[in-house]
């Protein structure tokens, strides 16, 4: 318990030090901050300008919040300062000067939260003039004076700097408005000076304009440096020269006085002394150029003098013969001076060395047998302690060529320009190649670089010639011949023929069938077959013959379409023959077979007809005793009922289906004792029943005209096609005819079952029953 009271008083000192209240919210928000200069971003100089930082926080708190103020130009801190209090913070530039001038930011931080102003640029116009002082205005040669220049009420980074009219004598590079600069001058006479100063205000520099100009006398004293060479004209290389170097003081105090000799080209002084120094030397061309000079405290004075020096010999030039020589054969080399001052130097003075991989001595004449190798060599030529060195000769001995190799560069096809390519492995250019045909120049190239080939365009017109061509290579006195190349033209195809055996009349099924492909033209040959309408080739294959042909064992009615093939050879143009259109006839076997069975089928359709037509007329005497005579009116249920019935091949024959459900009858034929004879065979077909119905006549009818006749009416009843394909519930088809005198056209009678026809007509009617039979398991009617 203890433990915890310590650390709950422990946490509440910490937040109460920490300037944390509890239950006390402290969330702000930096809404904006905003710089502003006053009066004017553009104010001349000595304006006293205020830089204004605004800030907006928002808080949700009555904490006072630190905040932390930075003001920065061109990225450098100006200004800081930390206040808890919410009023605009000022930067004062009094007297604002052009150093001022730049960008300024302001940016406000609170507990880590940070915003920044947009920039603004503060631009101060107008420079003070400089003004330039100096301590003496009068000097002897060798004297200095001090310079100083101001700038007056100028702040910041100052570059001063010093001009003798347009010469530059200095520049001071400082803080500070004042700069000052220790002058001397080389010359005599009046020199005007001033200076100007920059501001260094980024991220370009501000120019002053000039100061007020002064000007220094400068007079000379009477001392000079004397150079003297001997001898001074007619120096001849190798000549000795000697120069004396001194000082004519004219009475004035010399121990502070130093000479130094010295010559043009030489970075080290040839002598030094007091007061004076001599130096002897060779003379070597073609000038030379000498300075004297005397240092006595700030002055310095100097004398310079050329020397003209005559060349006692030229350099040597090293040539060599023949021009043109291949490696390891011999040469000469020649050094020489081609030039030498006879009056000095006998020629045979001259010795000659040659600098190569070894040296050559001479008596003189400077020649040299060597053998040709692939290096540089150099030759010097010496007389009287004077060495000259030629330029270097790049020595590239000619290599020989090699045997030229022969070989064609594509393929060579009858007619058609074709190349052929020679070429040496090794030879130093140019090379020249000549192309024979069986030992006759063809044509000839010269290869100067080695990118270059040597290739000759050559025809071949003749399908029989056989070229024998070589190559021959020529460099300088050297000649190499190729091998021989035998060329055949390669005779590109003709168009195809395609034949078919056997003959395209006589291919059946079950046939072999040859498709022969034969062109005219170079082999071998590549030979393609092909049906229209497949993507694919039948067979392709390459020969040595110009035909090749495509077999098919055994042909069916699926092999019937048209084909055509094609062929191409090393000339790369492919031909194609025009197609052949195939039909595979039906096998003979097949043929005979179908015929047979026509012929069957004819003379079962024959002999049913005959049946059918003895069954019809053998029916119509058997059946003609049992005739149905019913009155003429439709009242009477009196009637003599005559049944034919025919077999199944008359019901096929007629070819007239009727559903069995459907009756039409006038009268229904009813089961006699009288036709147990005629029923006890039953047919599997249904049957055909003609029944002649007699009409007597009626007392209506008596008073009209009447007209004996029989009329026939046909009934025929069928199966319902929905019923089953086999069995004996079919029903029968009756045939009633129907006698009696029929009134005359056009009279009216209230029988709605009587036919009117016409004289000498017979009206056939529709009977249809159904045949039942009965079941003896359930004692039912089926």
């Amino acid at each position: 318990m203890g433990l915890l009271l310590l650390l709950a008083s422990t946490l509440l000192c910490g937040c109460i030090q920490s300037g944390i209240v509890a239950n006390e919210d402290t969330s702000f928000k930096i809404s904006s901050v905003t710089l502003t200069i006053e009066p004017a971003e553009e104010v001349p100089r000595n304006t006293n300008v205020t830089l204004r930082c605004q800030t907006k926080v928002l808080t949700s708190g009555n904490l006072a919040l630190t905040r932390k103020y930075t003001i920065f130009k061109e990225n450098r801190i100006v200004h800081t300062k930390m206040t808890e209090s919410s009023d605009d913070v000022l930067y004062l530039l009094p007297e604002a000067r052009v150093s001022n001038n730049g960008k300024y930011v302001c940016q406000l931080t609170i507990e880590g939260e940070t915003l920044s102003s947009q920039p603004k640029k503060l631009k101060v116009m107008g420079l003070s003039k400089p003004t330039l002082h100096l301590n003496r205005t009068y000097l002897t040669e060798g004297d200095m004076v001090t310079a100083t220049c101001l700038a007056p009420g100028e702040t910041g980074v100052f570059g001063f700097y010093f001009y003798d009219d347009s010469v530059e004598l200095g520049d001071v590079q400082t803080d500070s408005n004042r700069a000052q600069s220790t002058l001397h001058f080389t010359t005599l006479g009046l020199h005007r000076l001033h200076c100007f100063y920059t501001v260094d205000n980024m991220p370009v520099d501000v120019k002053s304009e000039e100061s007020n100009e002064v000007i220094v006398t400068v007079r000379g004293l009477s001392i000079k440096p004397v150079l003297e060479i001997s001898p001074e004209n007619n120096v001849y290389e190798g000549d000795p020269l000697n120069i004396s170097c001194r000082v004519e003081t004219s009475g004035l105090n010399s121990e502070n006085i130093e000479v130094y000799l010295s010559q043009d080209g030489n970075s080290r002084w040839l002598s030094m002394g007091k007061t004076n120094t001599k130096h002897r030397m060779t003379a070597t061309g073609p000038q030379l150029t000498f300075e004297c000079m005397m240092t006595m405290e700030h002055l310095k004075k100097s004398e310079r003098r050329n020397v003209t020096v005559i060349e006692l010999f030229s350099a040597p030039v090293l040539t060599m013969s023949p021009a043109e020589v291949f490696e390891d054969e011999p040469m000469t080399l020649t050094c020489r001076s081609e030039k030498v001052a006879s009056e000095k130097l006998n020629r045979a003075e001259l010795s000659y060395y040659l600098s190569s991989n070894q040296s050559f001595a001479s008596n003189g004449s400077g020649v040299f047998k060597v053998k040709a190798l692939k290096t540089d060599h150099t030759c010097i030529a010496q007389a009287r302690g004077i060495r000259k060195t030629s330029k270097a000769l790049k020595v590239h001995p000619k290599v020989a060529v090699s045997v030229p190799k022969i070989s064609l560069q594509n393929k060579p096809i009858l007619e058609q320009p074709f190349h052929v390519l020679c070429q040496s492995a090794v030879g130093s250019f140019p090379i020249t190649y000549i192309l024979y045909s069986n030992a006759t120049k063809l044509k000839e190239t010269v290869v100067h670089l080695p990118n270059q080939t040597a290739l000759f365009t050559v025809v071949i017109y003749n399908a029989k010639e056989l070229g024998s061509y070589k190559c021959e290579a020529r460099n300088g006195g050297k000649r190499m011949q190729s091998e021989e190349l035998v060329i055949s033209a390669i005779v590109p195809l003709s168009r195809p023929t395609l034949t078919v055996l056997p003959d395209l009349s006589d291919i059946s099924e079950g046939d072999q069938l040859n498709l022969i492909c034969a062109v005219n033209g170079t082999p071998p040959v590549t030979f393609r077959w092909y049906r229209e309408g497949d993507k694919h080739p039948l067979r392709i294959t390459t020969s040595a013959e110009t035909f090749k042909d495509y077999e098919v064992a055994v042909v069916s009615k699926q092999h019937s379409g048209l084909y055509y093939c094609e062929a191409e050879n090393r000339a790369s143009i492919m031909v194609r023959s025009n197609p052949v259109d195939i039909d595979v006839r039906m096998a003979l076997w097949k043929k005979a077979m179908i015929g047979g069975i026509v012929f069957l089928f004819i003379l079962l359709v024959v002999t049913a007809g005959c049946v059918l037509h003895y069954k019809s007329k053998r029916g119509k005497r058997e059946r003609a005793p049992e005739l149905s005579v019913k009155p003429s009116s439709p009242k009477s249920d009196d009637s003599l009922t005559v049944t034919l019935t025919h077999g199944t091949e008359v019901y096929k024959s007629a070819s007239v289906r009727v559903n069995r459900s459907a009756v039409s009858v006038w009268t229904e034929r009813k089961p006699e004792a009288d036709n147990e004879e005629d029923h006890s065979t039953v047919s599997n077909e249904p049957d055909v029943e003609y029944t002649e119905v007699v009409h007597p006549r009626s007392a209506e009818a008596a008073r009209a005209p009447l007209r004996r006749g029989t009329d026939t009416v046909y009934s025929e009843l069928q199966n319902s096609t929905h019923g089953p394909p086999e069995g004996h519930d079919y029903g029968s088809v009756e045939y009633a005819e129907l006698n009696g005198e029929q009134p005359e056209t056009g009279q009216n009678h209230s029988d709605p079952n009587r036919n009117v026809r016409a004289p000498g007509t017979k009206t056939f009617q529709l009977l249809t029953t159904n045949t039942k039979q009965f079941n003896s398991s359930d004692g039912d009617w089926t």
